[in-house]
């Protein structure tokens, strides 16, 4: 099952919650799930129905008994390593609460064990937290991507006193993950909310072509304006257009160049690829004054995009890049081994739309072969997928 979380109006800690709960987590599941967290005497979570702006939403709360402490990282990490609960849940809780810790360590300037969670340390948040991952693994969702995330402006009174929006640990959190900014005086991503998304998110853009089952949304508490303080989770099935064709959205990074040595372009291929390039090319191109120059295009996931836009501007003359968002279709892939006249070889097999599977040796191996055996890598690479046509 594919999950896509349109954080539109941003996102916390409570209205993810309150979103799985809409898509038809039981409440009864949460309190009896967590309870083997924390004592059950502590907390009780209670669902309700809200309306913002016209959209029926789900919220909750989480009353907890009066006199119960917050918790520092050490803390929390015993309870999750204690709870008899599914390797799932107690792996991403851990994940998302450490996601908070070295944000907090960093920022305050202490040892990560030393960290003591207030806000996010209290009974509400710990349920949000280990809440949520017991909706990830109730509802078996194996892939989740999320929308840009929209941060707020203003201040935000805290146990540290009044911090600016975005709150200093939400920032740290949401480091190299496409964030928007907007004109809203209010916080609409909290640091439980950042590391929810960073920990559950594997890559951020639009609503991918998909075929919808289920929409939950989840409301906040505070009013924001003319948009309406919710999130939003949509569930079902990527599209697959035909057989063995999957979708994937990359960042494509482009910049033309009409003024450096030609020998640089080489050396420069090669770091980009080390740094996570996925596709590296050069494109002939005239640019002003009719001068003829070369683009360099690159494709590449946006957790690698800095990494390739500060290549381009340290290793080459260029004074700035561009780059976008883009979507391609990919062809199932996998690596075989196969039988040969030259021996057993690795090469790749392609499934391609029809279903049929094809077998492409890879460059480097036949480049081998050719040199060993003293023959063109043309006839190397054409008597391997001449052996292997229709496996």
């Amino acid at each position: 099952m594919y999950a896509y979380i349109d954080c539109f109006s941003g996102i916390s800690g409570d209205m993810t919650l309150a979103a799985f709960v809409d898509l038809g987590v039981p409440v009864s599941f949460l309190n009896d799930s967590i309870s083997r967290i924390l004592p059950q005497e502590d907390f009780c979570i209670e669902e309700g129905v809200v309306t913002r702006n016209g959209i029926q939403a789900r919220n909750i709360i989480v009353n907890e008994r009066k006199g119960v402490s917050s918790r520092d990282y050490a803390e929390i990490r015993s309870l999750l390593n204690a709870g008899d609960i599914p390797n799932f849940v107690k792996e991403t809780s851990l994940e998302i609460f450490s996601r908070i810790a070295q944000a907090e360590a960093k920022i305050h300037g202490c040892p990560i064990d030393k960290v003591h969670f207030h806000e996010v340390g209290g009974v509400d948040a710990i349920v949000d937290i280990t809440g949520t991952a017991f909706c990830v693994d109730f509802l078996k969702l194996t892939s989740i991507s999320a929308s840009r995330i929209p941060l707020g402006n203003g201040f935000v009174t805290c146990s540290h006193g009044k911090l600016p929006v975005p709150a200093p640990a939400t920032l740290e959190i949401l480091k190299n993950i496409p964030v928007r900014g907007t004109d809203i005086q209010h916080e609409l991503v909290t640091p439980t909310g950042a590391a929810i998304i960073a920990s559950l998110a594997t890559s951020f853009h639009s609503i991918p072509d998909m075929q919808i089952e289920r929409i939950g949304y989840g409301a906040g508490k505070r009013d924001t304006g003319n948009i309406p303080n919710l999130l939003r989770i949509i569930t079902g099935s990527k599209n697959k257009e035909t057989y063995g064709r999957t979708t994937e959205w990359v960042v494509v990074v482009e910049t033309c160049i009409d003024d450096m040595n030609p020998e640089i372009f080489t050396f420069l291929m090669e770091r980009l690829f080390e740094d996570g390039a996925l596709d590296v090319c050069w494109v002939p191109v005239y640019m002003k004054k009719n001068r003829p120059g070369t683009m360099i295009q690159v494709v590449c996931k946006e957790n690698n995009r800095k990494k390739i836009v500060d290549r381009i501007l340290m290793e080459t003359t260029t004074s700035g890049v561009r780059f976008y968002e883009s979507e391609r279709f990919i062809l199932d892939r996998r690596i075989v081994e196969i039988d040969t006249s030259y021996g057993k070889l690795q090469a790749k097999q392609i499934t391609k739309p029809d279903g049929t599977n094809l077998i492409v040796p890879e460059y480097e191996v036949c480049r081998k072969i050719a040199i060993e055996k003293n023959i063109p890598v043309r006839v190397v690479f054409e008597t391997i997928c001449r052996e292997n046509h229709g496996k």
